[in-house]
């Protein structure tokens, strides 16, 4: 009796579960961006990833070396079972150290590089969107034929001038090889210059690869500067933005690594809270 009694409630919990994760819209683990936890990384590297090792973090970008080697940070991920999806880098070294940017990407594990910003004089022009189009077509040739490496580009919200019937990063997407360039939708520096996430991914598909998650406080107008406070960034679900629309048209596009981004003083306190309301999301 007892047996067939705790069989049946384990079979009603594997159930449960089940139904749950089938219904749940983001049921899995986020990744991490390491600007996140920044200060923390330069101070003590193996601490820091020992905290995002207890909350449950696996999957890394990571956008500095914090003074240490690629290697030496990929044996510390190795220890906590974490891993380096996603290396990040400045537009200089990107263009003028590849092969060091490569070796050091490949050493981390990564299998994307990326970039976030492109230097230009306010505003971006259509001459720094053409420059940049041939700058991205043929780095990313370099890191994809020989170290089978996918560049990423990391809108930072200065890219979506007006340009013909959409913007220059429409142009810069469209003038982009795909078999070459790929790109990283940071949703906040999408809907900040007054951009629509959701459909800049039905549009593009798969040409985005990645995602940095984040929100912008309630009531905070965007322009395109690509830049505003850091305390504007606040805890996923209590901004402006409206993250079950993106994660669903992220999942429909084929996004394959989503990262959380928080620039705020208080990361350590919100970022716990968007994992949270991540997880509390009904398809």
């Amino acid at each position: 009796m007892f047996k067939n009694l705790f069989s049946s409630i384990i079979t009603y919990l594997l159930i449960s579960t089940s139904l749950f994760a089938q219904d749940a819209l983001f049921p899995e683990m986020p990744g991490m961006v390491s600007y996140t936890y920044r200060d923390s990384f330069a101070k003590d590297l193996p601490s820091t990833l020992d905290t995002l090792q207890a909350m449950g973090i696996t999957d890394m970008e990571f956008s500095s070396l914090f003074g240490r080697t690629a290697s030496d940070i990929k044996k510390e991920l190795d220890k906590r079972g974490m891993h380096c999806s996603s290396f990040g880098v400045s537009y200089k070294d990107l263009m003028e150290k590849t092969a060091t940017v490569a070796e050091n990407a490949k050493a981390l594990g990564a299998e994307f590089v990326r970039v976030a910003s492109i230097p230009h004089n306010a505003p971006f022009s259509l001459e720094d969107a053409q420059k940049t189009v041939a700058d991205f077509n043929a780095v990313g040739k370099v890191l994809k034929e020989d170290f089978n490496l996918t560049f990423c580009y990391h809108n930072h919200g200065f890219e979506f001038e007006p340009y013909g019937d959409g913007t220059l990063f429409d142009l810069i997407i469209q003038e982009t090889n795909p078999k070459y360039v790929s790109f990283e939708m940071d949703i906040l520096w999408t809907f900040f210059p007054g951009a629509d996430p959701a459909s800049l991914l039905n549009k593009y598909g798969d040409r985005f690869k990645l995602m940095h998650l984040k929100d912008l406080r309630k009531g905070i107008v965007g322009n395109m500067s690509g830049g505003t406070p850091k305390e504007n960034d606040v805890i996923l679900g209590d901004g402006q933005l409206d993250i079950p629309a993106i994660l669903k048209a992220a999942k429909k596009a084929g996004v394959q690594h989503f990262y959380l981004e928080d620039e705020s003083p208080i990361y350590f306190l919100q970022v716990p809270k968007s994992i949270e309301y991540l997880h509390s999301l009904k398809k």
